[in-house]
């Protein structure tokens, strides 16, 4: 049965913890807000833990009773609480709180295709990013660790559910170098002075980079890393990195599915 609970309560200590990266870390969770992430979340399979919402809330969302009645805490907040638990202007009435996980390194660059990001530090083009590596068949996204928290609520939100099912890794440029190495994985880094995306010969395991805002690839360059740029029409000098990384995912995972015949990668499943 939901219990209300106050805006001073240990518990929502903890919650409010999640809004940093340091607190995230700390407990092993994040925090995702609204109806829509809620059934995602469900949808793919994630261990929602607890539930805070507000009166209005409770009453509208057949879902959340639905959970409060098979035994997920469900926590019963007044606005004021709300708000010191949401990252959002304008709350939508409902927090969720779910354990991260993290997959192998190893296995995640292990065939098919993967998305690396070089220590990207925008959350918003990461959430873009993780969505896109997910509709083009990805088997799992590579983050670096000096980048924006994949756990980030901006990047979750921007993933729009990507996140609950793909395999995600941290990992630093020299961590992954050898994963890929290791795994005989085939890495392509995004830059502006290499090849021709479509001119490169692809293998059934490659590792897509992309590149930081602002640095390029930077240390996640490496020998034996294939540069890549994406040929343009127009006057534009570049793309920011969602939109560069996106169209490359796109390119790419036609060569995969060519060269593992058309399959696709199967759903993760924490």
């Amino acid at each position: 049965m939901a219990t209300l609970t106050g805006a001073h309560a240990d518990r929502v200590s903890r919650v409010r913890d999640l809004q940093s990266a340091k607190g995230r870390k700390e407990h092993g969770r994040f925090a995702f807000e609204g109806p829509t992430l809620l059934e995602e979340a469900l949808r793919s399979g994630v261990a929602v833990e607890e539930l805070y919402v507000t009166d209005a809330v409770l009453a509208s969302n057949a879902r959340v009773r639905e959970l409060d009645a098979l035994g997920t805490p469900v926590f019963v907040v007044d606005d004021r609480t709300l708000r010191k638990i949401s990252d959002l202007e304008t709350p939508t009435g409902l927090v969720a709180v779910a354990p991260q996980r993290l997959a192998d390194l190893a296995t995640v660059v292990r065939g098919g295709l993967t998305l690396a990001l070089a220590d990207l530090n925008d959350p918003g083009n990461v959430g873009t990013l993780l969505r896109s590596a997910e509709a083009f068949g990805a088997s799992g996204v590579v983050l670096g660790r000096f980048g924006v928290d994949p756990y980030h609520p901006k990047v979750v939100r921007g993933a729009m559910g990507s996140i609950f099912r793909l395999p995600l890794a941290v990992a630093t440029a020299q961590e992954f170098a050898a994963a890929v190495t290791t795994a005989g994985t085939r890495a392509i880094g995004l830059t502006t002075g290499g090849a021709e995306l479509e001119n490169l010969a692809f293998g059934a395991s490659t590792a897509l980079v992309v590149g930081h805002e602002r640095r390029g690839l930077g240390s996640w360059e490496f020998a034996g890393m294939k540069q890549a740029r994406i040929a343009m029409q127009g006057d534009a000098e570049s793309l920011n990195a969602a939109v560069a990384g996106s169209i490359a995912l796109y390119v790419l995972s036609l060569h995969c599915q060519e060269s593992l015949g058309g399959a696709k990668s199967q759903d993760y499943r924490p």
